[in-house]
């Protein structure tokens, strides 16, 4: 269809919307002037998902013997009205069931004021709960009230809501007319409450750490700026909580964990949202090695308690979340994908640089123009390798000059105890042993710093605070942050991570 007449249909969309929506107002006004439009004493005894479990095995002659009364309220989706007897579906936050309404049960004057209703009214009843003769389960309604009126019309029931971006913009049509958006964010439910639970059985301590910071810090991104009124003083919404879980660390709890927002003003994208869910966890007299362990274990019993097992398929593909984790080094995950590449050339800063240069990277850009060895292997990794790690696969050995906060190595100083989880192509999870010496650690703020002088707006901050932390003596410590959006797509087979946030951020609508 032409974008002309996309818009002549939404044009007659909107028209017949609009009369549509003068017809219900005058049934809402009607309803105003007969009392109550909107009442609120009304409390449902029963769900429909609920019914469902409990009488599945019991037939039409046990029900009927049993004359179960029940009451249940929820949103009119569909509606069939035959003369003597009118059937009406119902969905609340559970599922859906049947009504079975006639004007010898519920009254004359009822049975023809529900003609007037409208789909997506919310309604409710009291009743016996029966099976017709299609062995469908139903409530014969003996009592019907409208508790609210749906004003606007819902989406066509065979199209559904098929703008992707109004699916976004109003989600809760959206979670009304979908039923598999509705499950997406139920998985997503009990995932964290995996994950939770997880940490929880493992000794860890959940915490809450300040959302704005005086000093963003905890990871390289460009914060969003506020400013507080009565302090009169710029703050940032946090871009990670590393910092303030460490300093609990040093305090002495030896296993804390956090799970909520950071906010980071980059880009958007179907793996980026500015405010998204993120776990952080810490653990005293831990390393990396023993963080991969820890987070591979967490990531299975959470696809196993969110999807009854640990082989998915994503996207079409299957996953194999019960096998080991792969772990590569940058150079052999390059090495292995490109094999064209020589030691020689990814040791050889000048042949990166052209390297990259051929790939579309600005390696003259305000991150890679003073940038070493380290750096330029890393962006090389991004441009060629990170889309092709399928199964889960952690990448080791990151630079210590694009790793402010982590380790160095004892055996190669030039690198750090630190990786990076992939799985299905984009990164999960990000850790490493942490850094504890205070010295080390003010000398890595400095030359942040220094790149932050120099045009790099992702550069951390010189944190004095912290670094008097680290003086107080920080036990050897592990950390790794999970990013929840992330791992909730692979377990919904979602492709963006907007079909895995209830309220994604939009250009503004007009």
């Amino acid at each position: 269809m032409t974008e002309k007449n996309l818009n002549t249909a939404r044009v007659s969309i909107d028209s017949d919307n609009n009369a549509i929506i003068a017809d219900r107002r005058d049934k809402l006004r009607v309803l105003r002037e007969q009392g109550i439009a909107y009442p609120n004493d009304f409390y449902p005894k029963n769900s429909a998902a609920d019914l469902h479990t409990r009488f599945s095995n019991f037939d039409k002659n046990a029900l009927e013997e049993h004359a179960l009364n029940v009451s249940i309220a929820g949103r009119m989706m569909l509606k069939r009205v035959m003369g003597k007897a009118s059937f009406a579906t119902i969905q609340d936050g559970t599922g859906q069931i049947q009504f079975f309404i006639t004007p010898s049960n519920v009254g004359i004057n009822v049975y023809d004021t529900f003609k007037k209703w409208d789909l997506g009214d919310i309604i409710a009843t009291s009743g016996i709960l029966f099976r017709t003769n299609k062995g469908e389960l139903s409530v014969r309604c003996t009592g019907l009230r409208l508790l609210s009126k749906d004003i606007r019309p819902l989406p066509d029931k065979f199209h559904g809501l098929s703008d992707q971006e109004m699916r976004y913009r109003q989600r809760y049509v959206d979670l009304i007319v979908t039923p598999e958006v509705r499950q997406t964010f139920r998985i997503r439910t009990r995932s964290i409450a995996s994950i939770r639970q997880f940490m929880t059985n493992a000794g860890f301590m959940e915490v809450e750490t300040p959302m704005l910071h005086t000093i963003p810090g905890g990871a390289t991104a460009r914060p969003f700026i506020t400013h507080h009124n009565a302090l009169n003083m710029q703050m940032f919404l946090r871009i990670a909580p590393e910092l303030y879980l460490k300093r609990l660390i040093i305090g002495g709890f030896d296993r804390v964990f956090e799970l909520g927002r950071n906010f980071r003003n980059e880009g958007v994208s179907p793996r980026h949202n500015p405010e998204f869910t993120m776990m952080e966890f810490y653990a005293a007299y831990t390393d990396y090695r023993w963080l991969m362990d820890f987070t591979e274990q967490l990531i299975q019993q959470a696809a196993l308690d969110a999807q009854g097992t640990m082989e998915i398929s994503y996207q079409g593909r299957m996953l194999h979340l019960n096998q080991p984790f792969h772990r590569l080094t940058i150079t052999g995950a390059i090495q292995k994908y490109a094999p064209e590449y020589n030691d020689t050339q990814l040791s050889n800063s000048d042949w990166l640089r052209a390297e990259l240069l051929k790939l579309g990277v600005d390696t003259y850009d305000t991150s890679l123009r003073s940038a070493n060895v380290g750096a330029l292997l890393l962006a090389l990794f991004e441009q060629i390798v990170e889309t092709k790690l399928w199964e889960p696969t952690y990448i080791v050995d990151y630079p210590v000059e694009v790793s402010p906060l982590a380790r160095a190595s004892d055996e190669v100083p030039s690198i750090t105890e630190r990786f990076e989880l992939f799985i299905a192509g984009r990164e999960i999870a990000n850790g490493f042993s942490e850094l504890n010496d205070p010295d080390d650690q003010a000398m890595r703020f400095r030359k942040q710093v220094e790149q932050k002088d120099s045009g790099d707006e992702k550069a951390m901050y010189y944190d004095s605070d912290y670094i008097r932390a680290l003086e107080y003596g920080m036990p050897p410590t592990g950390g790794c942050g999970i990013g929840i959006d992330r791992l909730i797509m692979l377990l919904t087979d979602s492709r963006s991570i907007r079909d895995v946030i209830l309220f994604p951020h939009l250009r503004h609508e007009d």
